[in-house]
């Protein structure tokens, strides 16, 4: 039971890792989008993000591995292969790019527009000052909710069972049918616990790290 909740551990921070990587730098563009001088690349941004924000995250994996099979066979008169594993990191990247872009948003709205302004003075360009001054601000600023929002990521990974991924929680709940006993659970909230309690100190650290702009 250990050795397979072991595995099943490696898988749910696959997930988590491998969302981080495409959430992250995808979150960027959309934040631009939101916050674009277009009306209607905000307006289009804006309804994405009410839509991916405003539904449950499980109904956006179902429809995300469902859907393009129902597609194909319905259109295409074939099936295609959409491995589960790769259908929840599509649906997580998205999920998570939304949340991080208002977050970002936030962040970089949040710097005073005197610093803006003075930087112009000083003859920076419109990317000096966003990458050199707002940014690292920015970055400062957002840290603690990140933090949150990366812990909420770890937990939510336990979502993907629905699409019978082999992750930490799909371990826990069969030797929990197996076994008839409770303690495969209870195992596997230690383990997220140890898992958020590492990502809280990372993020702790990283505070540390940006406390010279306070």
């Amino acid at each position: 039971m250990f050795s397979a909740m072991l595995k099943g551990t490696l898988t749910t921070l696959s997930i988590f890792f491998t969302t981080l990587l495409f959430a992250i730098p995808l979150a960027l563009p959309i934040c631009m989008g939101r916050m674009s001088k277009s009306k209607i690349v905000s307006k289009l941004t804006n309804v994405f993000l009410l839509i991916i924000r405003g539904t449950p995250l499980m109904l956006q994996l179902l429809i995300i591995y469902f859907v393009p099979k129902l597609i194909a066979v319905k259109c295409f008169k074939t099936s295609i292969t959409w491995p589960a594993f790769v259908a929840a990191i599509v649906a997580f990247s998205i999920n998570y790019a939304a949340y991080f872009a208002e977050i970002y948003r936030s962040g970089i709205e949040s710097i005073p527009k005197g610093q803006y302004e003075a930087a112009k003075v000083l003859g920076f360009t419109g990317s000096q000052t966003f990458f050199r001054i707002v940014l690292p601000q920015a970055v400062k600023r957002i840290i603690p909710v990140m933090g949150n929002e990366v812990i909420t990521l770890i937990k939510d990974t336990s979502l993907v069972t629905i699409l019978s991924v082999q992750e930490l929680m799909f371990f826990a709940k069969s030797s929990s049918n197996r076994m008839v006993s409770f303690t495969p659970l209870l195992i596997a909230g230690v383990f997220y616990f140890l898992m958020n309690w590492v990502v809280s100190f990372a993020f702790k650290k990283l505070e540390k790290k940006f406390s010279y702009y306070n």
